[in-house]
């Protein structure tokens, strides 16, 4: 967890490219933290800030 978010973004980014799955960027108690998109769960209470994919948009 992390309270700088574009700290938060790049580390997003880069694990998303090296595990070439989406990673999702989220928000709670006024931290940032970062997950493969796959193990959130609805019913999580996360603020879903930007979910990067690792495939290049054409």
């Amino acid at each position: 967890m992390s309270h700088d978010l574009v700290l938060a973004q790049s580390h997003a980014f880069q694990l998303s490219r090296d595990l070439m799955v989406p990673v999702t960027v989220f928000e709670v108690d006024g931290e940032y933290g970062v997950l493969p998109s796959d193990e959130i769960d609805a019913d999580d209470d996360l603020a879903i800030i930007h979910e990067f994919l690792p495939w290049v948009a054409h």
